[in-house]
């Protein structure tokens, strides 16, 4: 099954006009022609089967047939992540973390972080392109990137479970032990060099409690797949 990302059709469309980019996708390079049927999800939780009505690689138009919905996540999984020195470990997060299941990311810019800009129209096109993969009906909201400050102001009004994750020798508890089924996440993840000890104290005296991901030290992309992985496991039926 190849699936389609059209944001901008509403679970009670008739028809759905898709840009001059993917028009011409679907028409010249996968060579899609009047009466083909296309699987199609808006991002927001639904699918489509759509029969292509005019096949012109700058304005494909299709005729909704039917209309399906996948429920969301049991929980909201936002991960802020520091962007890693190399662009593509990043991306590989969010791709694997959009595979597994994740709900909001947030680009966080810390003491140590050595890559301060991101590529967000990159970011979002990798996400989509993972979702289309991973034959998901719901897309990761990607927010800005802020400092890490702005983003513990702005996490006081998260109403659910926070963590942060760090490798300094401290009392911290096991992830795993933390985490509870159906409970809404929110999990700090630092670059290269770690939190500074003061982003820790100061993530801490915001209510995120500190925890480790196992024993080994993991790289900041790797740290946020297990992250990511290990709220979904807990939440499998």
């Amino acid at each position: 099954m190849q699936l389609f990302y059209h944001p901008e059709i509403a679970a009670e469309a008739k028809e759905a006009t898709f840009p001059k980019d993917e028009s011409k996708h679907i028409v010249k390079v996968l060579r899609k022609r009047t009466g083909d049927v296309l699987d199609i999800t808006n991002g927001s939780g639904n699918f489509f089967k759509a029969e292509i009505i005019s096949a012109s690689p700058s304005n494909c138009r299709v005729k909704i047939l039917e209309v399906t919905s996948e429920q969301p996540l049991p929980y909201h999984l936002h991960l802020a992540v520091a962007p890693t020195k190399l662009n593509d470990r990043f991306e590989l997060f969010l791709e694997k973390a959009t595979e597994i299941g994740i709900s909001e990311i947030s680009p966080i810019i810390c003491d140590h972080s050595e890559r301060k800009v991101i590529k967000e129209e990159r970011y979002e096109r990798i996400i989509q392109s993972a979702m289309k993969q991973s034959l998901k009906a719901h897309i990761p909201k990607l927010n800005e990137a802020q400092s890490f400050s702005d983003f513990l102001e702005a996490a006081k009004h998260f109403n659910g479970d926070r963590f942060i994750a760090h490798c300094e020798e401290t009392n911290r508890f096991s992830l795993k032990q933390k985490l509870q089924p159906k409970r809404d996440v929110l999990i700090l993840i630092g670059p290269e060099g770690d939190f500074s000890p003061s982003e820790i104290e100061q993530a801490i005296q915001a209510g995120f409690s500190p925890v480790m991901l196992g024993e080994s030290r993991l790289r900041t992309e790797t740290a946020a797949i297990v992250a990511t992985h290990s709220v979904a496991f807990v939440n499998e039926v």
